[in-house]
């Protein structure tokens, strides 16, 4: 039986913050960059649960700031989604390029 230690943990949040970045910078859609975004804030979640168990199993922190950055990220999705949906009935779309044409 192969243990899995924290560089295997640590592995996947840089790939899955990497593709989070890469979305979000070559995406033009709103939702997708959302998305990324979202990717990015879940990987920094993994690192930090993962440092909390496996150099600090006696305290909690980590944890703590997994569930305050879940609250935030819930938070920036509901006023995102918000400010989507106000642009695509002012201009019809959520392209960025396309909005950036119309000049706000």
């Amino acid at each position: 039986m192969k243990v899995i230690g924290i560089e295997h943990i640590v592995f996947v949040s840089t790939v899955l913050f990497f593709i989070g970045i890469y979305g979000f910078l070559t995406r033009r859609n709103m939702i997708t960059m959302l998305m990324s975004i979202e990717l990015i804030l879940n990987s920094v979640c993994l690192n930090f649960v993962s440092f909390n168990k496996f150099l600090y199993h006696d305290k909690l922190e980590g944890v703590f700031f997994t569930l305050f950055i879940i609250t935030i990220a819930a938070a920036e999705a509901a006023v995102a989604i918000a400010i989507i949906i106000n642009l695509y009935r002012s201009y019809k779309t959520i392209d960025i390029e396309e909005a950036d044409e119309l000049k706000f």
